[in-house]
């Protein structure tokens, strides 16, 4: 068909609104690669829907290969290095090795689960048996007291991080509204935060093991000690950040919608809801993102220094262990710790792209 073909002036339009459409939901799906770290694929869609190759693929060099070839170029001075520099516990260990401790602590983690795995079905075989002679007072449940595999003491630091987090949260954000709508409740914080903002971890540490201790008398209770102490620490460090973000976006809305909401007559909690928390949100996610990576670093140094159960405690332990395998699973729990502090801001971002209009990062 040419141009000059009755039937191309019909089907232009029509094909026309086709690419629109592919190009409106490949700007949409961009929003979600972004979040997810995927950004370069947008303009691996667009180059293959014909929208100006030699652009999108300078954009994907930018996006994808800039990246990759830095991390090789990383990889290859690392492992160029690492041997020349010599420790207490012998040469750093390389890429190759530290890939290899981290495939060896995957097949550990198999392993301790599948010994859980036994013991608890032999648990539960017990118990039927008793139950079948009529013996219900000797069924009891017996804990699993096997070294915890290095996924378990992952996931008890991400469980410990959030909870501490969601505690920060809750306490934070209200004395950040109450900061930012009056001027008083913001005097009266401001000397405290100065304050205590600043204090390290380290010292809020052994003040609330101490309190935790007299509290908390026993460990039969929701949570055990441990768990809280680090909790505990993780709030009272990473709940500033927050506190102080929701204040500054709270007093930095609009005056003539604060006018309206006088005009209107809006009651205390109309005003906060309808017009305060949609207004201050992205200053308020910020805070809440800094507050999430502050309780993750924070966690991991509670978790070495009180030897409570978690990556941390694993750092420490092998440091003590001073095998020969101890570097390369040290530094394996180094990338741990970084990943998964990226995929919580990762995740932190994803809610801010989920209750915001705005697309910061």
């Amino acid at each position: 068909m040419t141009a000059t073909d009755p039937g191309f002036i019909a089907a232009d339009p029509a094909h026309a609104a086709r690419r629109e459409r592919l190009f409106t939901r490949i700007n949409a799906a961009d929003k979600w690669f972004q979040v997810i770290g995927l950004s370069w694929l947008t303009p691996m869609l667009k180059a293959a829907a014909g929208d100006n190759p030699r652009a999108q693929l300078s954009e994907i060099w930018r996006l994808l290969f800039v990246p990759l070839l830095a991390i090789a170029a990383f990889l290859l001075l690392w492992g160029t290095l690492a041997p020349q520099v010599q420790t207490s516990l012998g040469a750093i260990p390389g890429p190759a090795q530290v890939w290899t401790e981290a495939v060896n602590l995957h097949e550990d983690a198999q392993a301790t689960g599948e010994k859980r795995a036994k013991f608890e079905a032999m648990v539960e075989k017990r118990n039927q048996r008793l139950i079948e002679q009529g013996r219900d007072d000797d069924v009891k449940t017996v804990a699993y007291t096997g070294a915890p595999s290095y996924y378990q003491q992952i996931w008890t630091s991400i469980n410990t991080v959030f909870f501490g987090f969601l505690i920060a949260t809750i306490i934070a954000v209200p004395l950040g509204i109450a900061a930012g709508l009056s001027a008083t409740a913001n005097a009266a914080l401001n000397p405290l935060i100065q304050i205590f903002k600043p204090v390290s971890p380290l010292a809020w540490l052994p003040i609330v093991t101490m309190v935790v201790s007299a509290v908390y008398t026993t460990n039969d209770g929701l949570f055990s000690k441990s768990f809280l102490v680090s909790a505990i620490t993780v709030t009272l460090c990473s709940l500033w950040p927050t506190l102080i973000n929701t204040a500054l976006g709270v007093a930095s809305i609009d005056r003539d919608l604060v006018n309206v909401s006088k005009v209107l007559k809006m009651n205390t909690w109309t005003k906060i809801t309808k017009l305060v928390l949609p207004s201050a949100l992205p200053l308020i996610f910020t805070g809440l993102r800094l507050s999430l990576g502050v309780g993750w670093m924070v966690l991991i140094a509670a978790e070495m220094l009180a030897q409570n159960p978690g990556l941390g405690k694993f750092v420490w332990d092998e440091f003590q262990n001073g095998s020969s395998s101890s570097l390369a699973k040290i530094m394996v729990a180094v990338f741990t710790i970084g990943i998964i502090g990226f995929l919580l801001d990762r995740v932190m971002y994803a809610l801010q792209s989920l209750f915001t209009f705005t697309n910061n990062r």
